[in-house]
């Protein structure tokens, strides 16, 4: 009976193990550029604002609706679509505008609303290349989808390496230690399976969470959660600026600090703005939490703040805090940059040891 039941978990055993490396080989150029890119992007937020300048100036909504409003009375197409923090250094913000000849441009500013950069939106930096890259291939659509389907195969392939390197009662010490050196076949393999039980759990989160962030749509249609919206507001006049729109959002939730918000449209007289509110899992430069203001009289249409969602949309709302490491604050990037290099080690360790093997396979 003993060896009737060993066979086939041996059998299920093999199964995983060839699922696990032929999944490995076939996506594994896709999980590379994910992880040597998400390793780049850890702290590119800081670092693009810290190229421009580390002077820091505290935020002034006063002075920072005076540069919208230039922006906004440019003349022709001119307008303003959104501002938003850079979640890098404190009180920098990002402008996306329209000029008078209708080209998307993004002003970066600091607090006092001086203009630090102003380039065409699709103007990438080196590290911005590197974030859409992350995001999309720079495909667009197609890329979006091409990553998100290659994330599933990276979550499934890691629970089979688990699952593959798991040692028996006892036997934890001879596995997280690698024993011979990596330019062997034995210590190779010895190495993959040592590193890659090193982080194996933080790298499933990270990499589940990231395909979920690039599922969030179907995810919010299949779960009955949809994007809050409240019915169109006719514009009756001018209406309140920026300085008054933050002030408001940022009172409506007390403790909350200011993230961003999409301006008023010609249909539409609302602020639709995102706070950081106390309690939340972000714990860096952006919130999760939206207050939609009234651009006629100032006044809070609804507040939204994270810590009261209901459960389907609070793990929405958690996926990216936990991708990124947020949640955890600073502790929690440093260990998803730690994760992604360790993905790009485990990674090339694969592909190695697979190299090695092909001879002998041969023989």
């Amino acid at each position: 009976m003993t060896s009737e039941t060993q066979q086939p978990r041996r059998s299920v055993r093999s199964r995983i193990v060839k699922y696990h490396r032929w999944l490995g080989l076939g996506a594994a150029l896709f999980w590379l550029v994910q992880a040597i890119t998400g390793t780049m992007l850890s702290f590119h937020f800081e670092l693009e604002d810290a190229a421009l300048t580390t002077a820091h100036r505290p935020t002034d909504p006063a002075a920072i609706e005076r540069t919208i409003d230039g922006f906004a009375s440019a003349g022709g197409n001119a307008g303003v679509t959104w501002i938003w923090t850079t979640a890098g250094l404190p009180d920098r913000y990002i402008i996306l505008f329209s000029d008078p000849g209708g080209t998307m441009r993004k002003a970066y500013i600091d607090g006092a609303g001086d203009v630090l950069r102003d380039r065409r939106a699709d103007d990438y930096s080196f590290l911005g290349l590197m974030r859409e890259i992350h995001l999309t291939l720079v495909a667009g659509t197609l890329g979006h989808w091409l990553l998100a389907v290659s994330g599933l195969l990276l979550v499934t392939n890691l629970i089979f390496g688990v699952v593959t390197a798991w040692p028996r009662k006892g036997q934890w010490r001879s596995v997280l230690k690698p024993v011979g050196t990596a330019g062997t076949r034995a210590g190779l393999y010895s190495w993959h399976r040592a590193v890659g039980m090193w982080a194996a759990a933080p790298a499933i989160v990270i990499a589940a969470t990231g395909t979920l962030i690039l599922l969030e749509q179907p995810l919010r249609d299949l779960a009955g959660v949809p994007d809050i919206t409240l019915p169109a507001n006719p514009p009756a006049g001018p209406g309140v600026g920026f300085a008054a729109a933050s002030r408001a959002a940022v009172e409506a939730i007390p403790g909350s600090r200011f993230v961003g918000t999409a301006f008023p449209s010609a249909e539409d007289a609302s602020y639709y703005a995102w706070v950081r509110a106390p309690g939340e899992l972000y714990r860096g430069g952006y919130g999760g939490s939206l207050v939609i203001v009234d651009a006629n009289t100032g006044g809070v249409r609804g507040a939204w703040p994270a810590t009261e969602a209901d459960p389907a949309q609070a793990a929405i709302g958690a996926f990216y805090p936990l991708h990124t490491g947020e949640s955890l604050g600073t502790p929690g990037r440093i260990m998803t940059m730690t994760v992604g290099l360790w993905l790009t080690v485990t990674i090339l360790l694969g592909v190695t040891l697979w190299l090695r093997r092909r001879p002998t396979a041969r023989g």
